[in-house]
């Protein structure tokens, strides 16, 4: 994600059950999150009250997350928030 530097929009569309990933996506470097799949089991469940519960969940679950971390708007999250850390492999030039 470091080599688009922002030039390229980065959207995450799949996965997306609980407020905490919603919190983890922009840490990763997402711009923008879609929220299908619990959005069509809600209004197949209880239509637009459904999604409306759905949406509120979402949201507290969020609001949740970034008070654990600290957080108290999206703009103040960073990379230094995410846990477990990104992998990294090391690169040795020698032997082992």
């Amino acid at each position: 994600m470091q080599q688009l530097a922002g030039r390229v929009p980065v959207l995450v569309d799949g996965g997306i059950r609980r407020g905490h990933r919603c919190l983890e996506a922009p840490l990763r470097g997402a711009n923008v999150i879609m929220i299908g799949r619990p959005y069509l089991y809600a209004l197949a469940v209880a239509g637009a009250d459904g999604v409306a519960r759905c949406l509120s969940l979402l949201i507290e679950e969020l609001r949740l997350a970034m008070a654990l971390v600290g957080a108290a708007c999206l703009a103040d999250l960073n990379r230094d928030l995410e846990w477990p850390p990104p992998f990294r492999p090391r690169i040795s030039g020698g032997t082992p």
